[in-house]
């Protein structure tokens, strides 16, 4: 396209833009529909029969007539959009900012006398040649604005271009035709915050260092413009609130410097006002400069009192710095008095580094990170204390606390209950071996019945704490809550004794869920139980079952709940509630609000664990002197019901005779020589290791027959699975049984991938060991 023509396209300014860009369809087609109309009525006048001549005569009138209405609606309808262009060419023609009229395509149709100065030389067609040398991508930025545009009748977007920062903002005239405009924020005056005009040094860096804009102020202060922050700076990163070297055009100065976060991962740097920045450029020190600055900023006292503040400063504070107001009385715990802290600022005593402390609040919590700075001169010093919000990041440390004291608590839980089993293996299996040679008669089959059950209360204690640690043994199963807690009534009523009411309240449309039944009855009983104890004057303990979709995440107690369907369990008491302050504990192991000796404190854990194991969430609601309630929300099991047919009973003699060759693999003694003994009094031949390379070596031997490999788990250099793995390479037929005190979930999918294998979780007795080994091998 030639000069001239790319000339008259910035210079013209058209009366009636539908004329350019955009022809109205409308008219073809009404144009078309009078042609056809009129050859209607002149075929009426030659064809027959009658009926057929009526016929075109008939529609050609009817034709004709929407031609012509739709003609004068046409033409109407392109006056009046002519008079709307016009007067809207008139608004935009002397506006100072550039301002184009452009159709779908981005082609320019009209542009002001501002846009036609402001791109002279570049004399563009459309609007990406307009904007090339202003953004990266402009086709990006143009196709997102006038998307929203149409959506929304008008968008805008302000950005910190090469040259600075800019407007750009569209409106939607009609369906093809649209209104830019482009607003030079830096060569603005009195803007959102006026950079130009600040005489504070200011810059603008992007994600990676680089300088996008720096103020007049800035420029001054290095003798030029610098292209990233490593000519500005002599160390980086830059840290909020604390001093920096400047790079001056004078040489390197100290300078206190205050950064704040903008969109897009850039940062607003600012240097802010001292002796050394005031020696090195002509910048107004005054506190009124840094009235405006985003970040918040307080002059203190070295008595205490604050002698002034920024807006920032006082919309962080509330609004309660008032003349008088000292330190003191807006934050707190630094663990000292804070008149020592400031006093060592001045005099440069102590470590300069940002303290977190805590606004004064009535309602909300409020945590701030507080740097400070000496200035003034020598004989009337003052601090500069920067402020940062923090609140929220706080929030989040907690958090990750929590989360990482619950989870050590949880490991130590597990080791601790991986021993116990060890232990109680050994002890309830050498007391079955007694027990076989003492009959009822005997004088101390009693106490050996009696070490028997204590040991087996101990393996139940040992269950709660891998039920917390969530490491206990699952047999998840497809669930109909109902019934499982039709089967608990006559035991729940059992538990809440005659002043208490018990009553279930269902969803007859439940859906089904995958958990472990007994371990579901573990949970309701231990909440039944506790809300019976909230109750010693008697009351009401009310059951839920409901089915529960939520259609977005749900955030509680420092946990985001997916969106999806749910079946909501809750159990109600009006019992005497849960004070706040312990409401946050209730879940951790050994936590009791009840006296000693009444409760162990691994009712809630254990629940919480095989709750969270289970795939569940479990939530408290409490209100002192009214009720609790407790709230578990299970994953509805959406897949295919599978009709399970009923299992043949099993044989429940213990087979009094077995053969084979065992490799009994066990790290414990006392387990492995309880179950070497076991096993050879069933008639089982047992070779025993203590490790897996003394099992290893054993094997080497290739005249050596085993039938059964028995190892434990978790054992001192190779594990289990690893030396099974390995020694089934050249014995692929063995069958193998794991045993171990930690849940079969902590290495199921190595065992799964081992075949003829199966778990048995310890404890054991006696029987349970020979019944496995048994059914392995026959």
């Amino acid at each position: 396209m030639s000069d001239q023509l790319d000339q008259s396209h910035m210079t013209d300014k058209p009366n009636v833009l539908g004329g350019l860009r955009a022809p109205d369809r409308r008219g073809f087609l009404f144009v078309g529909v009078g042609v056809m109309g009129a050859a209607s009525l002149a075929a009426s006048m030659f064809v027959s029969p009658a009926e057929l001549s009526l016929g075109f005569l008939g529609f050609g009138c009817v034709a004709v007539l929407f031609a012509v209405f739709g003609g004068v609606s046409s033409l109407t309808r392109l006056r009046r959009r002519s008079i709307a262009t016009n007067a809207l060419i008139s608004l935009v023609d002397n506006d100072a900012s550039a301002c184009f009229l452009a159709d779908f395509d981005g082609e320019i149709t009209f542009a002001n006398d501002a846009a036609t100065e402001k791109f002279r030389d570049r004399k563009p067609i459309t609007l990406g040649q307009a904007f090339t040398d202003l953004f990266a991508n402009p086709g990006a930025v143009l196709y997102r604005l006038q998307s929203k545009s149409q959506a929304l009748g008008s968008a805008r977007e302000d950005i910190v271009t090469r040259k600075g920062h800019v407007r750009l903002s569209v409106n939607t005239v009609d369906e093809s035709t649209f209104l830019w405009r482009l607003e030079d924020l830096s060569d603005r005056g009195g803007g959102a915050r006026a950079v130009d005009a600040l005489s504070l040094p200011m810059l603008t860096a992007g994600p990676t260092g680089t300088v996008l804009y720096m103020n007049e102020a800035f420029r001054r202060l290095l003798g030029g413009r610098a292209k990233n922050l490593e000519g500005v700076f002599e160390e980086l990163p830059i840290v909020s609130g604390q001093v920096h070297q400047v790079m001056t055009e004078s040489g390197k100065i100290d300078s206190l410097v205050a950064e704040v976060p903008s969109h897009g991962g850039r940062r607003e740097i600012y240097l802010l006002p001292g002796e050394s920045l005031k020696d090195a450029a002509t910048v107004a020190p005054e506190w009124d400069a840094i009235e405006e600055l985003p970040v918040p900023l307080i002059k203190i006292a070295p008595t205490g009192e604050i002698l002034a503040s920024n807006h920032e400063a006082r919309a962080l504070l509330d609004n309660r710095i008032k003349l008088g107001t000292r330190v003191s009385d807006l934050l707190t715990g630094l663990g000292r008095p804070l008149v020592d802290w400031l006093t060592e600022t001045i005099e440069g005593k102590g470590e300069a580094k940002p303290q977190f402390l805590e606004a004064v609040h009535d309602t909300r919590e409020i945590h701030v990170q507080v740097s400070l700075h000496p200035a003034g001169p020598s004989d009337k010093p003052h601090i500069i204390g920067v402020l940062n919000d923090v609140t929220e990041f706080k929030s989040l440390q907690l958090q990750f606390v929590q989360s990482q004291k619950m989870q050590a608590i949880g490991q130590l839980a597990g080791g601790v209950a991986h021993d116990f089993n060890n232990l109680l293996t050994a002890i309830s299996g050498h007391c079955d071996l007694l027990l076989l040679r003492h009959d009822q008669g005997d004088g101390d089959y009693a106490d050996l019945v009696q070490i028997h059950q204590n040991a087996n209360r101990a393996a139940a204690l040992v269950g709660q704490l891998l039920a917390y640690s969530r490491k206990q043994n699952l047999q998840p199963e497809v669930l109909d809550l109902r019934n499982t807690l039709s089967d608990s009534t006559h035991l729940l009523n059992r538990l809440v004794g005659e002043r208490i009411s018990l009553t279930l309240d269902h969803d007859p449309g439940l859906s089904p869920i995958r958990a472990d039944k007994r371990q579901l009855e573990q949970v309701l009983m231990n909440l039944v139980v506790n809300a019976r104890d909230a109750m010693q004057g008697g009351g009401n303990i009310r059951i839920e079952t409901e089915n529960l979709t939520l259609n977005e995440g749900l955030s509680r107690d420092r946990v985001t709940v997916p969106p999806g369907p749910y079946v909501a369990l809750r159990v109600h008491d009006t019992g005497s509630g849960i004070p706040e302050d312990k409401r946050t504990k209730i879940f951790e192991p050994f936590y009791t609000t009840k006296k000693t000796g009444d409760g162990t404190g691994l009712g809630l854990s254990t629940a919480y664990g095989i709750v969270k194991q289970t795939g569940g969430y479990i939530f408290v609601d409490s209100t002192v002197g009214i009720g609790t309630t407790f709230t578990i929300l299970i994953p509805v099991h959406d897949a295919p019901l599978e009709i399970e047919q009923p299992a043949l009973v099993a044989d429940p003699v213990v087979p009094t005779k077995g053969d084979g060759v065992v490799l009994l693999v066990e790290d414990e003694a006392p387990v492995r020589a309880f179950a070497s003994r076991a096993l050879r009094l069933r008639g089982f031949t047992v070779l025993e290791a203590d490790c897996a390379e003394a099992a290893l070596e054993m094997l080497n031997d290739p005249d050596l027959d085993v039938d059964l490999f028995l190892t434990d788990v978790i054992m001192p250099g190779k594990d289990g699975p690893t030396w099974v793995r390995e020694a089934l390479v050249n014995r692929p037929d063995t069958k193998v049984v794991f045993v171990s005190g930690y849940a079969e979930e902590a290495f199921g999918e190595e065992q799964k991938a081992i075949p003829n294998s199966v778990f048995l979780p310890k404890p054991f007795s006696l029987n349970e060991l020979t019944t496995t080994v048994h059914s392995q091998l026959h």
